[in-house]
């Protein structure tokens, strides 16, 4: 054996055992995340009765899951498929308009010098600290004073602000959009409109994906605003609609496929969240990353 490997096999076997710990831990948070996920699942799969006399974490007979998932879908006409709709909606609706709102104003902060600019944007990041649930009776008053209460504008409209994503697309933009390619365009005698569609767009596809995807998780988890602007069931997202079963599983004379329907409701609604992130981290790039630390 040569002196180089002597050398090398010792310090790869130190390199090897100081990877254990970590590799240790990464396990243990993988456990911590997807232990509830997986509870989740094999309660689904579970009636009223086998879930509180079977073992938590693993699944009381395959015979059942399918008549949960008939008891979700069919329940009171198919009211859960209508707050499925209504949340799919109140997402793709608002994550786009919020994108573009978001890609606009980024642009805007990033490419072009007007008074007040970075007093304006100190207010936007101002907005990404304040929590989302301090706003929401503020919100209230506003819709009601315009009658948009407990109607589809009262969820929408909020939804399309963004600030943190305002904060991602001016980031994105000083790094990936050069000035003297905007220049270029305007001598060749574009407008600010077309060069923003036609260049600035494109090359801000893979940031616009991530401040899509951000902005639908946050709609889709709103449950407080939903609480406090709809009162007609038939508007309900699918979150606010099976913390309204849960709570009647627990009234007298309830139905014992009660806790089976929101078992399975609440599956069903994290499967649209895990297939669009998985359709659409192909347009993620570790350029957003570098162009974050380079900001």
């Amino acid at each position: 054996m040569s002196a180089v490997a002597r050398v090398a096999s010792p310090a790869r076997s130190k390199w090897l055992l100081g990877r254990i710990p970590i590799g240790l831990a990464m396990g243990l948070f993988a456990l911590y995340f997807l232990i509830p996920v997986w509870w989740l699942i094999v309660a689904a799969s579970k009636d009223s009765g086998s879930l509180y006399s079977s073992f938590s974490l693993w699944f009381a007979g395959p015979d059942r899951i399918w008549a949960n998932v008939r008891l979700t879908f069919t329940y009171e006409h198919g009211i859960y498929l209508r707050w499925l709709a209504n949340s799919v909606g109140y997402a793709v609706i608002g994550g786009v308009a919020a994108t573009l709102l978001a890609a606009a104003a980024g642009y805007a902060f990033a490419k072009f010098e007007f008074r007040g600019r970075s007093f304006l944007f100190t207010l936007v990041l101002g907005g990404v600290l304040v929590p989302q649930a301090a706003l929401v009776l503020p919100l209230f008053l506003m819709m009601s004073s315009v009658h948009l209460t407990d109607t589809y504008w009262s969820v929408l409209l909020p939804s399309i602000v963004d600030p943190f994503g305002v904060y991602l697309a001016r980031i994105y933009i000083q790094s990936m959009v050069p000035d003297d390619l905007l220049n270029a365009a305007r001598i060749d005698g574009a407008g600010e409109f077309r060069i923003f569609r036609s260049m600035v767009l494109p090359t801000l596809t893979p940031g616009l994906v991530t401040i899509f995807f951000f902005q639908v998780v946050a709609i889709w988890n709103n449950f407080f605003l939903a609480l406090v602007m709809l009162k007609n069931s038939s508007l309900y997202p699918v979150t606010l609609g099976l913390n309204v079963l849960n709570g009647q599983t627990r009234t007298v004379g309830a139905s014992p496929d009660l806790i089976s329907i929101v078992m399975m409701g609440a599956l069903v609604s994290i499967l649209p969240l895990a297939g669009s992130f998985f359709a659409l981290q192909k347009y993620w790039r570790p350029s957003l990353v570098s162009s974050g630390f380079n900001g």
